[in-house]
């Protein structure tokens, strides 16, 4: 009889090995910049649109502000980024690049090209990848709201 792998069955931990490898693809490109992968995101964010608040790079990136925060913080601690209050609401706080960021933008941008030439994977599949797993993500925030309604 075939022997069962309960954990190489399992769509989420193929989903979290292969997000984990791809990570560590990054790290040697992105060490050049002495950022990590979460900081690279939102910094990619910024890039797409500059002087915003920080729940709309929440909204942007997926991530919770428990851990957008931390990065926030020390991208501004590596003068990335500047979080300055808001005139109307001293509470709210925008994000603005700083010269830093603006000036290696284009060397940043870069890096998922780069990333893509080295992994020697089908850029074909690549996209089928990319255009999967935003129709999973889609998949599992309408299920979500489903069962919160119900």
């Amino acid at each position: 009889m075939a022997e069962i792998s309960f954990l190489e069955n399992q769509v989420c931990f193929a989903m979290y090995s292969a997000t984990n490898a791809m990570i560590r693809q990054y790290r040697p490109l992105l060490q050049a910049y002495d950022l990590t992968y979460p900081q690279f995101i939102v910094l990619l964010a910024l890039y797409e649109k500059d002087n915003v608040s920080i729940s709309e790079i929440g909204q942007k990136t997926l991530f919770d502000s428990g851990t957008l925060t931390p990065i926030i913080k020390k991208l501004e601690e590596k003068a990335f980024l500047k979080r300055i209050a808001v005139k109307e609401d001293e509470r709210m706080k925008k994000v603005v690049l700083l010269d830093k960021a603006v000036s290696k933008k284009d060397e940043i941008i870069s890096i998922p090209f780069k990333l893509a030439c080295s992994l020697g994977v089908d850029p074909n599949d690549l996209v089928a990848i990319h255009n999967l797993s935003h129709r999973f993500l889609k998949s599992l925030e309408t299920a979500k709201s489903e069962c919160l309604s119900n």
